[in-house]
């Protein structure tokens, strides 16, 4: 038993130690918790999307401030809450871990790692949502983003800094183009951002692995609140990916961040806005649910040399019902983004792949975001394109056509085979250049539709052994000089003498 001189001893070393700091925090009482949702009384001093603390470990999102009461969305497992529970404000608006040491990790909208690869070092946080750069902050998007998916990179081209719409209905191609997209950043110094929002963990699991086995994941992170995950959660994911992506742009860094889907990020938001009792609008969806969508757009930029001269470039993904792109969300996200990728179902069964109509396809940056040599090539490309689109419809009525009508058709049939390519296979700048020049300047015009696919392939395999220098020579100057047009014509000229498809093998 203690003595009364050491108990006196005791108690002087701890005031001698004793370090006080005062510390303000609102106290609240929940009155009402279900669904996910809790109602709390007494926390006049909270912010809007402040973190409330529910004891426990478990935090919740200050959502609606009403008269007398805050309704707060439960961020993870709400059943341990009670009526009578106390609440405390955190002062801290809601954030989520961002750094380098997420790279390759695979983690939830509050950046705990699920991965099972261990805890995540980093001490860096951001708010998940935060106004968007200025006008002034911002600069000219002129810089491209190659997606190594020759039709977009031609035809409907992506700029870093841009918000690029991918569309179309379930089954047609519109996550392949994003994972391709990211798995050609490789090398690029463009770290990755992939958001997954309300898919099966299984589906979230092949793409880790894909991007694992092509070496993608070293310059990539996935940020997922699967199917099985809160409301809650998916309304919060795509916020803190963004976030996440803003702390590389915001040191001069370049990212890419894919919202996979903002349909699915849509039908969250209503479900949490309808329990938390915001009145329902159009289709039920609440009345600020394009101003959801265009601040969290808005946040990809390329911003001005004075600020760091970073870029964070948007690759969201929404899903269609039967290629209705007029619906309330598809037409809400067209109109905030600079352009959109549409994939049709016809397309794709037809095995055109990637299944890209390149009729209502468009780029609202185009040019500007492509190197001189691929916009030298396009141009031409796109209006071949065109001619074809407008005569297939007409040549299905009649056979009696004419040898020019005849000519652009066979140019056409060979153009589109040629903008075919298979998944995970993303083709290098210079390379696309090469066999869209061959496209648009007759030298396929003799090959069988057939083998057009292997005539790329055997040009591809020539450009890397016997052809290095022409390749080189586009990479390196970045436009056809006349030269470099002039040695390329040369190349395809011995390669189509070296070369030949007479007929289907």
């Amino acid at each position: 038993m203690a003595t009364t001189s050491e108990i006196t001893n005791i108690i002087t070393a701890q005031i001698k130690g004793f370090q006080g700091h005062a510390g303000s925090a609102d106290v609240g009482t929940v009155v009402e918790i279900g669904d996910g949702i809790a109602r709390v009384h007494g926390l006049a001093g909270c912010m809007a999307s402040e973190l409330l603390d529910f004891g426990d470990g478990v935090f919740g999102l200050a959502f609606n401030l009403e008269e007398d009461t805050v309704s707060a969305i439960v961020l993870g497992d709400y059943t341990g809450i009670k009526e009578g529970g106390v609440v405390r404000t955190t002062g801290r608006i809601v954030e989520t871990p961002v750094g380098d040491a997420l790279i390759g990790r695979v983690v939830d909208p509050l950046g705990r790692p699920v991965d099972g690869k261990g805890p995540i070092a980093t001490t860096a946080s951001r708010p998940a949502d935060v106004v968007a750069p200025g006008v002034i902050m911002r600069k000219n998007v002129d810089t491209p983003l190659q997606t190594g998916i020759k039709a977009i990179d031609a035809m409907i081209p992506i700029g870093r800094g841009q918000r690029e719409l991918i569309i179309g209905d379930r089954q047609t191609g519109k996550t392949a183009v994003a994972i391709d997209a990211i798995i050609n950043q490789k090398g690029t110094g463009v770290i990755c951002i992939y958001v997954a929002i309300g898919q099966k963990e299984s589906s979230v699991a092949k793409i880790v692995a894909t991007l694992e086995e092509h070496g993608a994941m070293e310059h990539t992170i996935v940020v997922i609140a699967g199917s099985s995950s809160p409301a809650t959660l998916q309304y919060l994911a795509p916020f803190s990916g963004c976030a996440m992506g803003e702390f590389f742009r915001d040191r001069g860094g370049n990212a890419l961040v894919v919202y996979d889907d903002l349909s699915k990020h849509a039908w969250a938001y209503r479900q949490v806005s309808l329990l938390t009792r915001r009145p329902p609008g159009r289709e039920a969806y609440p009345g600020d649910v394009f101003y959801l969508h265009s601040r969290l757009l808005e946040r990809a930029a390329r911003l001005s040399e004075e600020n760091g001269g970073g870029s964070l470039t948007a690759l969201p993904i929404i899903e269609t019902q039967a290629n209705d792109i007029s619906a309330y969300i598809p037409t809400n996200v067209i109109s905030i983004t600079d352009g959109q990728i549409f994939l049709e179902t016809d397309l794709f069964n037809q095995g055109i792949r990637p299944a890209i109509n390149v009729g209502i396809s468009v780029s609202r940056v185009g040019g500007d975001a492509q190197v001189k040599a691929m916009k030298t090539v396009s141009g031409r490309l796109k209006l071949d394109m065109a001619q074809f689109r407008e005569l297939a419809a007409f040549a299905q009525f009649g056979s009696d056509l004419d040898k020019v009508t005849q000519a652009q058709l066979r140019r056409g049939e060979r153009l589109t085979e040629i903008l075919k390519q298979h998944q995970y296979g993303p083709v290098p700048v210079e390379k696309q250049v090469a066999i869209i020049f061959a496209g648009t300047n007759g030298f396929l015009d003799d090959v069988p539709v057939a083998r057009v696919r292997d005539f790329e392939r055997d040009l591809y395999r020539s450009m890397d052994t016997q052809a290095q220098g022409v390749g080189a020579a586009i990479k390196k100057e970045g436009k056809l000089t006349p030269e470099i047009e002039k040695s390329l014509r040369a190349m395809l000229d011995e390669f189509k003498k070296a070369h030949s498809y007479a007929a289907a093998a």
